[in-house]
């Protein structure tokens, strides 16, 4: 990791075992002097953060999520974005280009037996919901700190596949449109390692059954971009297996891809993170701040 350099000197704290990755991530944001607030939702006291932007226009809306799995030191998933974020603030803050609102949620992570409606971002959004940020643009960054290829997520799509009426056609519009955001965003800045696939669950599950569309953005290596693409070919039910926990059997979970089968393990240390691709990542998120 970029040792010294702000804000990942405190990366390895943040991974460490037992880490209060709570206070070490509020204790960050005041070293950088990020304007923000810490709201706690609903009967659980979840947490999150709120990076403010500067006043003015409606914001992009970036997100990632804070917590890890309890087993796991959670070094892609989901430590890396977080760091990308705060990174991508302090450039945005260099340029006076502050347009975003960062979220940094809690409980992306569901224990067994727990559904979506527990996952944190699905009561952040029925909140978000009741204010202007309702028609704002959100973009959900995960696992984004091993690969060198883009992969703009599909899976809101077969989340939406048996949803019918006049909001469930509104939200498949704004997620095609935050889709082509991204896609353009990716071509105006001349990256080449760009895949449309479905991803793993994320908080994108949540926004979406409170009703509120979100685009995933996560990075794979290259050779594993190409299994994925491969496999969906010959393996069209692998998307359930990607979408759901519940279908991550022992023997369907070996098809993924490397990067994502070793989420919410001890193997997702960082020994596995490229940080020669971090720089990509956070420049594709102030670009799709300024779009």
């Amino acid at each position: 990791m970029q040792e010294g350099i702000r804000p990942y000197h405190r990366f390895n704290d943040f991974i460490a075992p037992g880490a209060d990755r709570y206070r070490i991530l509020g204790e960050l944001l005041e070293e950088l002097e990020l304007g923000y607030s810490s709201i706690t939702f609903g009967e659980r006291k979840l947490r999150h953060f709120f990076v403010l932007p500067r006043p003015g226009n409606l914001p992009t809306v970036l997100v990632a999520h804070y917590d890890r799995a309890a087993e796991s030191p959670g070094a892609n998933d989901n430590s890396a974005a977080v760091f990308m974020l705060l990174e991508a603030a302090l450039k945005m803050r260099e340029t006076q280009e502050r347009n975003a609102l960062i979220i940094f949620t809690d409980k992306e992570e569901l224990s067994p037996g727990e559904g979506i409606q527990e996952q944190g971002s699905y009561g952040l959004a029925k909140k978000l919901q009741q204010t202007a940020l309702r028609d704002s643009r959100y973009f959900i960054f995960d696992a984004c700190g091993t690969g060198d290829t883009l992969v703009i997520s599909t899976t809101a799509d077969h989340l939406m596949t048996n949803e019918g009426g006049h909001d469930a056609a509104l939200r498949r519009r704004t997620v095609k449109g935050l889709r082509d955001c991204a896609l353009e965003t990716a071509r105006q800045m001349g990256m080449e390692k760009v895949l449309l696939a479905p991803t793993p669950f994320s908080d994108d599950a949540g926004f979406l059954m409170a009703g509120l569309a979100a685009q995933t953005i996560t990075m794979l290596p290259a050779k594993e971009a190409a299994g994925l693409v491969s496999l969906l070919r010959t393996k069209p039910g692998l998307i359930n297996t990607l979408i759901s926990r519940e279908a991550q059997t022992a023997g369907r979970k070996l098809l993924l891809p490397e990067t994502w089968r070793i989420f919410n393990s001890p193997g997702d240390g960082p020994q596995r993170l490229t940080p020669k691709n971090f720089s990509r990542v956070v420049k594709f998120a102030c670009a799709l701040c300024r779009g």
